[in-house]
């Protein structure tokens, strides 16, 4: 887990890095805020499915913890490819599954498994990211153009 200052991030010459003084370069998936922020996710949401009904055991509960763990993979996935372009690539499908988490969140407090306001931290940290994802696509497709 990095610190706070460790955690801004910016791309830098094709290279992502971090904003500490020694500008060490991004080397793994779990060095990108975005990574960190979307495993935060998957624990909410678990959290969150353990007040549904028994009922959803094998229809919302899979699927919603299916979306939220596809999030950080794609990410890691990604990250883990040779070229911009891929990496660009997976965080879109990243931001869809991200999208579909939100929207399965939904279903569950308009069929009253959990309150507004338990959920309200989750929908919070879904926004949050993915506005990470996009700004992070779009950074590192401009590195790409740039070189």
């Amino acid at each position: 887990v990095l610190n706070h200052r460790e955690r801004k991030a910016s791309l830098t010459g094709g290279k992502l890095v971090t904003t500490e003084s020694s500008l060490s370069p991004i080397t793994s998936h779990r060095d990108l805020i975005v990574w960190q922020k979307s495993m935060d996710l998957v624990d909410l949401i678990y959290d969150l499915t353990d007040r549904f009904p028994n009922r959803e055991y094998r229809a919302l509960i899979p699927q919603i913890s299916r979306s939220v763990v596809s999030v950080p993979a794609n990410i890691a996935e990604g990250q883990a490819r040779v070229t911009a372009r891929d990496f660009a690539n997976f965080l879109v499908i990243s931001r869809s599954s991200l999208m579909e988490t939100e929207t399965l969140l939904t279903v569950a407090v308009r069929r009253k498994y959990v309150k507004q306001s338990e959920a309200t931290s989750a929908f919070v940290l879904i926004t949050e990211i993915s506005k990470m994802l996009t700004a992070l696509r779009v950074r590192i497709l401009g590195a790409r153009r740039r070189t």
